[in-house]
């Protein structure tokens, strides 16, 4: 008879850092007596699809090797959208709630880790802690996180975000890195979102948009920069929203009304330390609900979600407190 291993290990061998850090992991983990079973992805959604497997059949604790777009397949998995009286909208059902998700931080930005932490730690930190935990499951080695909940209209179901989704020229800056080569995929994270949202901005059109805060705050202006941030950072050590904190309950809606092109070129270099909060044209509202529409079809804003496309405006979000069991160390 089949016995469902209660540890699974996702690899997304497709990143060649991934590659590079799989065998250190992995031998620190035969070391540490660690007892798993290993899946490695093929093809977009593929952790999603596996995380929800393993869960149903038994397995308590899923941990990722690769970087946030990975990690974010795997937290949809935890979930199951299920149509209902309350529609498509209404909250996704935990498969296993006592199951734990874990990261082995082997991508190009990593800001999940980063936002755990506040700073970057050593690969060594998460694997002690993934080791630790297996050893001796407790409450004490895991925390509940927050999670955020969306839906774009043109896209086939709703999706899960664990740092932040971007809308309009974030949506277009994340196709971009997609799209890049390998030769510029050996530059930090960084650099490579600097140079794809260069590249954004030539294709820059300011359209209205009215976004809409727990259906009473409401801001409607020219703008192509949105940000619905859980975490403090994204977009590879991009700090779009400095106070966001994962466990509060709360979205933290970045809107920028007004900015010019050259507006935005001159805040490139602040955003990432979190300065451009000090502009009077950017604005960060908290709240549980928000929805971004345009009003034209020509003017839909692609919408990024944890360096993934996720369709286009209108969209919705809300945030889902506590909603998710983390693997993180006492020292965190």
């Amino acid at each position: 008879m089949f016995s469902q291993p209660r540890t699974l290990i996702i690899v997304n061998n497709v990143a060649a850092r991934t590659r590079r850090a799989w065998p250190v992991i992995q031998a620190r983990l035969n070391d540490g007596r660690v007892s798993y079973d290993l899946y490695e992805t093929s093809f977009a959604g593929d952790a999603t699809t596996r995380t929800s497997a393993a869960l149903k059949t038994g397995c308590q604790l899923i941990a990722v090797v690769g970087g946030d777009g990975t990690l974010s397949e795997a937290a949809a998995g935890f979930f199951e959208f299920g149509d209902s009286i309350d529609g498509p909208q209404a909250t996704p059902l935990a498969i296993n709630p006592e199951a734990a998700l874990a990261i082995l931080p082997a991508g190009t930005g990593d800001d999940f880790a980063r936002g755990l932490m506040g700073r970057r730690a050593p690969l060594d930190h998460w694997i002690e802690a993934l080791i630790g935990h297996s050893q001796q499951r407790s409450e004490k080695s895991t925390r509940l996180i927050d999670v955020i909940q969306g839906r774009a209209d043109d896209y086939k179901k709703p999706f899960i975000c664990l740092n932040a989704s971007t809308l309009g020229i974030g949506g277009e800056t994340a196709a971009r890195v997609a799209a890049q080569g390998n030769l510029i995929r050996k530059l930090s994270g960084e650099v490579r979102f600097v140079v794809a949202a260069i590249g954004a901005l030539a294709a820059w059109r300011e359209r209205r948009v009215r976004v809409s805060i727990d259906d009473k705050n409401a801001i409607e202006c020219p703008m192509n920069l949105i940000a619905v941030a859980n975490s403090k950072y994204a977009g590879g050590g991009i700090m779009f929203s400095p106070q966001a904190r994962i466990d509060d309950g709360k979205l933290d809606v970045v809107t920028a009304c007004g900015l010019t092109r050259a507006a935005v070129m001159r805040e490139l270099p602040r955003i990432h330390n979190g300065g451009h909060v000090a502009n009077p044209k950017v604005r960060i509202t908290q709240g549980q609900t928000a929805r971004i529409e345009t009003f034209a079809p020509e003017d839909a804003l692609p919408i990024e979600v944890d360096g993934n496309l996720r369709g286009r405006t209108p969209a919705e979000f809300r945030i889902l407190p506590h909603a998710l069991r983390f693997v993180a160390s006492d020292k965190l």
